[in-house]
């Protein structure tokens, strides 16, 4: 059983930058995908960014470029580095595993952009 704990959301202007914490903590398997979901207000969760435990990377195409994610294995933790913020990239972010003993997710942490 993984455990997620998330941090690092918070109220920032347009074209500014954040970076969003997701700590692991539990049995984590060897192979194993991590991923940065978020859900803006009204609408369906979306997936982001992930990360294998291979290292390969993957964005939605509304987020490459602007958005990294990144892991330290050693601290057990994965971040979401996101930049030149827009308003449309307002939403509770959400961390999530898959792998050895299922599917887990975080509490979530809300970003917003706005003036």
């Amino acid at each position: 059983q993984v455990q997620l704990v998330e941090s690092g959301g918070g109220l920032v202007q347009p074209g500014g930058s954040l970076r969003l914490s997701c700590a692991a903590s539990g049995s984590i398997g060897r192979i194993y995908l991590m991923a940065w979901y978020r859900q803006p207000p009204g609408l369906q969760r979306e997936l982001v960014a992930r990360i294998s435990s291979g290292g390969t990377k993957n964005y939605a195409d509304s987020v490459r470029g602007r958005f990294t994610i990144s892991r330290d294995n050693a601290k057990n933790t994965v971040y979401l580095q996101v930049n030149s913020l827009k308003p449309e990239d307002t939403a509770v972010y959400y961390c999530n595993y898959n792998g050895p003993g299922g599917e887990s997710w975080g509490q979530g942490t809300q970003v917003t952009v706005s003036s």
